[in-house]
């Protein structure tokens, strides 16, 4: 998709309403959707996080900006992410907290960026977060900075990729939760994205194709 053309869609983006959580379940592994389902979230006194779905062009060629975590020991190691974090109490609201995490992690200043977007948060519950997404627009390639303790790498990926069905895949994954499950994946750029950015992800793509279809 070139970068003209989603800029066309800006409009109606700001104005849809967004798919919701039942966007999310498509990839979810079934085991997964079954602890969402019995889980009483709010007496797990869940820490927030958020995180930036970063639009911008490279080549005329409108691109989104993923991250893949180092290797450590933690339950998101060596994953594929989207650039944001932990919300701190100095943030004033969750919108904030993404374009300072987005700001820290992979060096795009907050006022390059326009928020579009604020879309339905995610509960992760081997963290204990609830992450809250946005949809950010830079009207020029970002000069990207990875932060070395948190970014391994920045992988950018064209919007054509998220797009095409083709690369939903099914992975055998061993997770938090269960060993060596199907778990619902993307496979983007060459890289495996799966949980909660996953989950994230297909909320995008569906509310992406709707603003396409009106």
């Amino acid at each position: 998709m070139t970068f003209e053309t989603f800029k066309k869609l800006i409009p109606k983006i700001q104005k849809m309403s967004v798919p919701g959580e039942s966007s999310h379940f498509i990839m979810a592994p079934e085991i997964r959707k079954q602890e969402l389902y019995k889980i009483k979230i709010a007496e797990k006194n869940p820490r927030n996080a958020a995180v930036m779905m970063l639009f911008y062009p490279k080549g005329n060629i409108t691109h989104l900006a993923l991250i893949l975590r180092p290797t450590y020991e933690g339950v998101h190691s060596g994953q594929v992410a989207l650039p944001g974090g932990k919300v701190e109490q100095f943030d004033k609201n969750y919108e904030e907290a993404a374009l300072r995490e987005t700001r820290e992690e992979i060096g795009v200043n907050s006022d390059l960026i326009e928020v579009l977007k604020q879309l339905t948060k995610v509960y992760i519950p081997p963290s204990n977060f609830w992450v809250h997404p946005f949809l950010g627009v830079s009207n020029g390639l970002p000069n990207f900075v990875k932060q070395e303790e948190e970014v391994a790498e920045i992988i950018e990926v064209p919007l054509s990729q998220l797009l095409d069905e083709s690369n939903v895949i099914a992975k055998k994954l061993s997770t938090s939760y269960a060993e060596n499950i199907e778990v619902p994946s993307f496979e983007l750029n060459g890289y495996v994205v799966w949980g909660a950015t996953a989950m994230m992800l297909s909320e995008l793509k569906i509310f992406i194709k709707s603003a396409l279809e009106v």
